[in-house]
């Protein structure tokens, strides 16, 4: 599994968090929303590479 993917993926939700947070104050819905679906993007990343990492282990 590639470090710098999962790198990628924290990033990209902690940028999500930083805009959900922002349209939450801001009351913009659509910032939120865009943020919230980085957040799920990430976790999508996360269980990919999770996935990576079981097969090459079962393979090792």
């Amino acid at each position: 599994m590639s470090t710098q993917d999962r790198v990628e993926a924290t990033k990209s939700n902690i940028e999500g968090k930083a805009q959900e947070a922002m349209g939450e104050i801001t009351g913009d819905p659509q910032d939120k929303a865009e943020g919230e679906a980085k957040q799920q993007k990430a976790e999508v990343q996360h269980s990919v590479e999770d996935a990576k990492d079981k097969v090459k282990q079962a393979i090792d």
